[in-house]
């Protein structure tokens, strides 16, 4: 029983994005309409054949008579007054009337059933979510920076369905559901929640929280459950960047000086802070991007690239563009270069300056 409880309050707590579905009041009017069109049809069937039929009443059978026979017939109430006498009316019966019939009930109890069978609908799709996903991306927070982070992540191939979003407010899921991410609704800082967000399976975890002791704690819960996942968080003091490294942070992302810095840059030199700016935009003018090192590059000093090196990934170690162990290229080297905002080459991964080797 507890743990029915628990698979209950998981359905509560885990949204998926909803399926294109049409207003309660359209699919109302629709249904109401089809059972129109049915009782309409069920009268000029009944009409058509009316002198075949017989009245206890007065013995005859008006117009009134066949609205009232087509109504209490197909809501099955039949009330014995009128009854088909003929072998044609009740021929019509079996083969028109009765299928008629079946269908009416169809339509009235379409809502019901609908309302019914939603629950366990959703059950399925939550079982058939969990089974499926592997190594997909968990995003605490779904702020500015998170959304920031998943419109540059999204640019490079990454598809919605191997994104989860955390985040404590209802409003700010029910918006991640409207842009096609599945969200779970609770406190990052605490288990349960995370792993309702499959984080234990998660390839990367990004943490975007509105406030740094919070990133911590999520950091330390994270991995704690998972010790394989890559970690990015971002902060807004630079002084709790090596406390969130501490905790598991993989690359720490500081907001404030961040901006500060793009800031100073803009005074000093207006263009220099243009070029930043322009970087860390996603899709326009330049871009940044880690890609591995190609056969025809292997040899080569990294100033003889056809892109702009300014750093080389060489196994755990980053490399600037002027180090001389930087040259000649190897094979298993990649490189972080800036390019035009283009299709970027296979391998290739978008990201930011701040680039930390795992």
């Amino acid at each position: 029983m507890a743990r029915q409880a628990d698979e209950q309050l998981a359905v509560s707590r885990v949204h998926l994005p909803k399926q294109t579905v049409e207003r309660p009041l359209v699919q109302v009017t629709k249904r109401l309409l089809m059972a129109l069109f049915v009782l309409v049809l069920t009268v000029f069937i009944v009409w058509l054949d009316r002198d075949g039929y017989y009245d206890n009443a007065d013995e005859k059978v008006d117009f009134l008579d066949v609205v009232y026979y087509s109504t209490v017939t197909l809501s099955t109430t039949g009330y014995g007054d009128i009854v088909p006498q003929s072998d044609g009316a009740r021929l019509a019966n079996v083969l028109l009337v009765t299928p008629l019939r079946v269908l009416f009930l169809i339509i009235l109890v379409g809502t019901t059933l609908e309302v019914l069978t939603e629950r366990t609908r959703d059950e399925w799709r939550l079982k058939r979510w969990r089974s499926t996903l592997r190594d997909h991306t968990v995003v605490i927070g779904f702020g500015t920076k998170g959304r920031s982070a998943l419109l540059t992540l999204c640019a490079t191939g990454l598809q919605k369905a191997q994104v989860v979003v955390v985040d404590p407010s209802s409003k700010v899921i029910e918006a991640a559901n409207a842009d096609g991410f599945t969200g779970v609704l609770g406190d990052a800082t605490r288990s349960d929640v995370l792993l309702r967000a499959e984080v234990q399976r998660a390839r990367q975890i990004i943490i975007a929280t509105q406030r740094d002791d919070t990133a911590v704690l999520v950091a330390l819960t994270a991995r704690q459950l998972n010790r394989g996942a890559k970690i990015v968080a971002a902060v807004r003091e630079e002084e709790n960047a090596p406390l969130l490294r501490q905790s598991g942070a993989d690359a720490v992302i500081t907001s404030a000086s961040a901006a500060g810095r793009l800031l100073g840059l803009s005074v000093l030199s207006p263009y220099a802070g243009t070029v930043m700016e322009d970087l860390i935009q996603q899709g326009s003018g330049l871009d940044i991007l880690e890609r591995p090192v190609i056969k025809s590059e292997v040899g080569k000093n990294v100033r003889e690239t056809e892109d702009l090196v300014v750093s080389v990934l060489r196994g755990h170690r980053l490399l600037g563009y002027d180090d001389p162990e930087a040259s000649p290229l190897q094979l298993t080297d990649r490189v972080i270069t800036i390019v035009r905002a283009t299709n970027p080459r296979p391998g290739a991964v978008r990201g930011s300056g701040n680039a930390k080797p795992e």
